[in-house]
């Protein structure tokens, strides 16, 4: 997934927005749809748990008509990886996982590297030295992947880019790893694990891991745009089992304000947990660093004050933001891929909304 940089001036400390522009998110959102920029979307934000707005635009189904809603099923993208996160620190915290262990410790089988060794840490922070896909076809394949250990195949032999511990770069397949040490550790799927110890505890009943070729019920089609240009159309379904723990997931608009609910209420791992994945772990990394799972949107030194996780694959455009001390959420999804132009200034909207929200509160 290609990073977008979105750089947010600090906000958590402001004392409200002097300008509240383009205040109507749905003129917003009907506007992009007109423009056929997207074909669905839908956004909300949330403050303490009480969502201020919310709204869809487009469709889920252009060819039958079928309107999108707030009960559509869309895929999230890489948000998934600020789950996966969180699970594999909730294994931390049990002492199940260590984070400077080797992933050999965990999957003896995997290839060893020539001096340092990758750790979970560096695999959390994208410092592992895995690449990313190798082309398109890749990206876009329909092969299935029985099981995340059997999807290791597709990389592990592969050179790293960069000894462990000592660059950053930005890979879906470092998450895949971690899927698979999950597994290994609680001897469960890694489905059954994010569903037990995430979604359900957030409350999220909408949410799942995709399966190639099963259709849900009300799931949105998949729409792409020409290299970021022109008008939407249909998107050929490829195969999410080579990324689950990274990008593999359904949800909903709702289900995804729970998810931040959970994360601000410590529901899912430790207020100590939740501020060291906040940290900046991803090395000279400076806009929009990395943390364990996340991107800090705030420069230093509040690095970490915002939060928040891009998603950008075939059928869908994401972007949620939190802001723990704040307690706000916002979320954006959108059925449509190549479509960050578009989708990248409501998300920077619905943040500073949900933010003037909690000054007037206060």
């Amino acid at each position: 997934m290609k990073r977008y940089s979105i750089l947010i001036l600090l906000l958590v400390a402001f004392n409200g927005i002097a300008q509240e522009k383009n205040n109507n998110i749905q003129s917003q959102l009907d506007k992009i749809v007109e423009d056929k920029m997207v074909m669905g979307v839908a956004a909300a934000y949330a403050v303490d748990g009480e969502i201020i707005e919310q709204a869809t635009a487009g469709y889920t189904d252009k060819d039958t008509g079928k309107l999108l809603d707030s009960n559509t099923k869309m895929r999230m993208g890489s948000i998934a990886k600020t789950m996966t996160a969180l699970a594999v620190m909730q294994l931390v915290e049990r002492e199940k996982i260590d984070l400077d262990a080797p992933i050999q410790t965990y999957l003896p089988d995997y290839p060893k590297h020539k001096k340092t060794q990758i750790t979970i840490r560096h695999l959390l922070s994208h410092t592992s030295g895995i690449s990313g896909y190798k082309d398109g076809r890749e990206s876009n394949t329909t092969t299935e992947y029985p099981t995340l250990y059997d999807a290791l195949s597709l990389f592990k032999d592969r050179d790293l880019l960069f000894e462990p511990g000592t660059q950053y770069s930005y890979t879906t397949y470092g998450y895949t790893v971690l899927g698979a040490i999950l597994e290994k550790v609680t001897e469960q799927t890694f489905e059954a694990y994010m569903h037990q110890n995430i979604f359900v505890k957030a409350g999220m009943t909408h949410t799942g891991v995709e399966k190639f070729g099963e259709v849900l019920e009300n799931e949105s089609k998949l729409y792409t745009r020409n290299n970021g240009k022109g008008k939407a159309k249909p998107a050929k379904e490829n195969n999410l089992s080579n990324r689950i723990p990274a990008g593999g997931f359904y949800t909903t608009i709702g289900d995804m304000l729970k998810f931040g609910d959970a994360v601000i209420n410590h529901t899912l791992v430790k207020k100590e947990t939740l501020k060291e994945m906040r940290q900046h772990h991803s090395l000279e990394k400076e806009n929009n660093a990395y943390g364990f799972g996340w991107f800090l949107y705030n420069p230093k030194p509040y690095e970490g004050a915002i939060i928040g996780h891009s998603g950008a694959q075939t059928g869908c455009t994401s972007f949620l933001f939190i802001v723990p001390e704040k307690k706000a959420v916002s979320i954006i999804l959108s059925n449509t891929s190549r479509a960050q132009s578009s989708v990248n200034p409501i998300a920077n909207d619905l943040l500073r909304l949900s933010l003037s929200k909690t000054t007037i509160n206060e």
